[in-house]
């Protein structure tokens, strides 16, 4: 598909609206209009545009209050305010709090459209006239629907055109390495190393010699050199995740590398030149750590220049159908089986579910269902026990009336041991009124009624 840059035109005026309309149309931008603030937040989920033109005095919501509600949302979507009523403090203002740019009606279509190549420049869309291919091959790996997930991929694609570096901060089990290897492909490394070394599972007194390299004779065992993994990176990109559990002496060395470039193998006297990015990930709070000096604090400073926020899967559900089908591709092609549906019921469970392990835990809930499903359709019941919980159902006010009210019921009658007046009367009502009860909910009295024992 051609990649035009999708606009969200915002005007309560139906005929400038429709004429701002046609003139971006004509420089092959694709445009959506709205008339209203409300309507155009519907349209941000749905469309995704890459930027968004809209007037200021609209009737209920303004567009400083859309800009506003903008921020909260989508971050980096670039926004032009336009007004009829403009004033220099008015556009100071809004460019202090982060409007693109501010255009006073009437306003020349060749100024609007140059102030949109700008904003789509500074976003990495394309601007008027452009009809390349839409490359997404960057992201291709994360499988996403959910507006938080969208926004969190337009960040990573900001930052990773630059060479900062770049701290991801998450749960585990969120894909951490997926988002990591996310921004090592929109960057200029991408034809490059990419090197991963997760920090918890090196022992430490190897870590130095994985990530620095030694020399031979460095210490016992070590009978040839290592060039370590920043050497082995050396032009592309390293990741290193649990980065919250790297010792204090493996973070002395590693902000060498960031301050000055270059790394010392284990057992030399000498320093090697290197030139990598570095991305780290971690669960645990670094700040708090610092100030537990369990993490050096300049070290936090250089790795969390840039911070991406990786969402847990229970902020993201719209994303689980999805990841449910493709996991189940996977799983199938895996064992050997036929691809499985999931029914109804059963991506209602999943979708609903509070899911602590993450994405980690619904592959795992998704491969012991097509393991373990009999047909081509897994079931409700099936996920529930890979899930090891049965989700409470919230009965309706009438349901829990009547499941409390043949309870009760029972209960008298065992009470009573069938005895229809002294029930009647332990529930404070007269016989027929009682009657007229237990037939409704199916009781009989003779069942209750115990039998005299024999002799």
């Amino acid at each position: 598909m051609s990649r035009r840059a999708r606009i969200l035109l915002v005007d309560d005026d139906a005929d400038l609206l429709r004429l701002m309309q046609l003139r971006l149309e004509a420089n092959n931008l694709e445009v959506r209009a709205v008339d209203n603030a409300r309507s155009a937040l519907t349209e941000l989920a749905s469309s995704k545009p890459h930027m968004v033109v809209t007037d200021l005095r609209m009737p209920g919501m303004d567009g400083m209050a859309l800009f506003e509600e903008i921020q909260q949302r989508y971050l980096h979507l670039p926004v032009i305010i336009l007004t009829a009523h403009g004033t220099i403090p008015d556009a100071v203002e809004a460019t202090r709090k982060g409007v693109f740019s501010y255009l006073v009606k009437p306003f020349d279509a060749s100024i609007l459209l140059d102030n949109i190549s700008k904003a789509l420049e500074q976003t990495g869309a394309s601007g008027p006239g452009a009809d390349e291919e839409e490359d997404n091959s960057w992201c291709a790996h994360i499988i996403h629907a959910s507006p938080v997930m969208e926004e969190l991929l337009q960040q990573t694609r900001a930052a990773a055109v630059t060479d900062v570096s770049i701290l991801i901060q998450s749960q585990t089990g969120t894909g951490k390495e997926l988002l990591a290897q996310a921004v090592h492909k929109a960057s200029s490394r991408r034809d490059r190393a990419f090197m991963t070394l997760n920090c918890a599972a090196i022992p430490e007194t190897l870590l130095e010699s994985e990530l620095f390299g030694h020399v031979a004779g460095a210490f016992t065992g070590a009978n040839k050199a290592n060039e370590g993994l920043f050497q082995a990176a050396d032009g592309g990109t390293v990741f290193l995740d649990e980065i919250g559990d790297m010792p204090l002496t493996a973070q002395a060395k590693l902000l060498r590398v960031l301050e000055q470039g270059e790394v010392r193998p284990v057992g030399d006297t000498g320093t090697r030149k290197v030139d990598v990015r570095i991305l780290s990930a971690t669960h645990q709070d670094l700040e708090k750590k610092v100030a537990q000096g369990s993490f050096r604090e300049d070290l936090f400073y250089r790795l969390n220049v840039i911070t991406l926020v990786l969402p847990p899967l229970a902020e993201r559900r719209e994303d689980i159908p999805l990841l449910v089908k493709q996991f189940a591709r996977m799983m199938a092609e895996r064992h050997g089986r036929e691809t499985v549906r999931f029914a109804p019921e059963a991506m209602e469970v999943l979708v609903s579910a509070p899911w602590p392990g993450n994405v980690r835990q619904l592959l795992n809930v998704v491969e012991q269902c097509v393991v373990l499903s009999g047909g081509s359709m897994v079931s409700r019941n099936l996920v529930e026990r890979a899930l090891r919980f049965r989700p409470e159902r919230l009965l309706s006010l009438n349901d829990a009336r009547d499941q409390f009210e043949h309870d009760y019921l029972v209960r008298l009658l065992n009470l009573s041991e069938g005895n229809i007046a002294l029930a009647a009367r332990l529930a404070e009502r007269n016989r027929s009124e009682f009657y007229n009860l237990l037939k409704r909910h199916g009781l009989e009295p003779a069942r209750f009624r115990k039998e005299a024992e024999e002799d």
